[in-house]
């Protein structure tokens, strides 16, 4: 029973939408398995660039059937301009896509509640999507499921009751404007129809696909250092992005997992509030947002920039199980005459090779590195690992060594053929 997941091994924004869409092609099914369209994954072919939020990266192989999974939340309104938006590009879509019934939507409410919320003094840095208020939601079992859309009585039922008590925060508490019952009623109503086509019971689905030896790949959002029980909390994401969320996201068995691939950059970044140990607010920082294009594929946020963080990589290697790594955006580092990779944290005196998850230790620690030099040399249209610079060579080998896991993709350029098989 072949599946394989795809996790982003830092704090996001690792490359996952490239190296899904390289898999893919060895690949029958693509499977999403947790967050929403706060998520960006960038697909380069050619040199057109695709941006999904939701549809998962494989969807450009004509072959391979996409599923959104149960533990992903919802926006309609992401979803169908998703849908537009790859059927623009010829790709078909209908008899490919299948979409979990029992995913949760997000209702203008989460919206406005993370807005709202997101203002005031606990600042998370969260992209205002409404992913956390629909999470929130679904865990006091209030939620909008997409099953929900298939009787009318049962959606206005759950709507009436949900919306007056969210009126009342939201007029009493925050004094905004109260929402409109019937107006999201409809609204809801027409998105079922238009995603009527694509409902189904996909644990089913993916259990048939694994009694017929179908390969499956899971694809998460976000990176583990974002996960709501293993991350930087409570700068977090409101789901799991770890391996263990691929299971419930997905209804599959833990004994149906073959491979956990960790998509790691070669340097680090981070988008939002919350502790970033090998952060660089210097000119070197922001020369690697600038080579790098480090600015976030929803919001167009600048991301945060540092050095490679190995402590905090082979915390992530451990929880998720990750036994190979894709090392993405080598090609970034070309320019530097010296590359730092952080080996420890110095904790008043006190040296750490474990990463702590509390805030109030990691806001203090500061980063012991060991200094490389770099290799000064274009990288981007290698093709073999031993044709890349030594340097380049050897800075790869220490990853592996240091973090305990095969790097078995090298990716040099955003493009598919920018990729180096190990």
């Amino acid at each position: 029973m072949p599946v394989t997941i795809i996790v982003g091994a830092q704090w996001g924004d690792e490359g996952k939408g490239k190296v899904v869409d390289l898999l893919s092609k060895d690949i029958d099914i693509v499977a999403r398995y947790q967050g929403g369209a706060n998520a960006g994954h960038t697909v380069v072919i050619g040199e057109k660039e695709y941006v999904l939020h939701l549809i998962p990266s494989g969807i450009f192989h004509r072959h391979v059937s996409c599923v959104i999974g149960n533990g992903v939340v919802i926006d309609p309104i992401a979803l169908m301009e998703e849908i537009a938006m790859i059927k623009s590009f010829n790709v078909k879509i209908e008899g490919r896509l299948f979409i979990s019934h029992n995913a949760h939507l997000i209702m203008p409410y989460h919206k406005l509640l993370d807005s709202i919320r997101e203002q005031g003094a606990n600042k998370i840095g969260t992209t205002g999507r409404g992913i956390g208020p629909a999470y929130i939601d679904k865990y006091m079992r209030t939620g909008i499921r997409v099953v929900d859309l298939l009787n009318r009585d049962v959606l206005c039922r759950k709507l009436k009751a949900n919306i007056e008590e969210k009126n009342q925060i939201l007029s009493k508490v925050y004094g905004s404007k109260e929402l409109d019952v019937d107006k999201i009623i409809s609204e809801y109503e027409e998105f079922d129809k238009k995603i009527d086509p694509y409902i189904t019971d996909t644990a089913a689905y993916l259990h048939d696909a694994l009694s017929k030896k179908k390969n499956i790949l899971a694809e998460g959002a976000q990176g583990a250092l974002l996960d709501v029980d293993h991350g930087t909390y409570p700068y977090v994401t409101s789901s799991n992005p770890t391996s263990g969320g691929a299971c419930t996201g997905l209804g599959i068995p833990p004994t149906a997992i073959k491979n956990i691939i960790g998509i790691v950059k070669a340097y680090t970044t981070r988008v939002g509030n919350g502790p970033f140990p090998t952060e660089l607010n210097n000119a070197t920082g922001e020369q690697l947002r600038k080579i790098g294009g480090e600015y976030g594929a929803t919001t167009g946020r600048p991301r945060r920039c540092g050095w490679l963080d190995l402590v905090s990589l082979t915390y992530s290697i451990r929880i998720n199980g990750i036994r190979e790594i894709a090392l993405t955006k080598l090609d970034v580092l070309d320019s530097f005459d010296e590359i730092k990779m952080c080996t420890a944290y110095n904790a008043g005196g006190s040296v750490l090779k474990s990463f702590p998850t509390d805030i109030q230790t990691l806001e203090k620690i500061e980063p012991v590195y060991r200094t490389m030099k770099g290799w000064k040399e274009k990288i981007s249209g290698v093709k073999k690992f031993k044709l890349l610079p030594k340097n380049a060579q050897r800075y790869i080998e220490l990853i592996q060594k240091l973090s305990g896991a095969k790097v078995s993709i090298v990716s040099v350029g955003a493009r598919r053929d920018q990729t180096i098989k190990m």
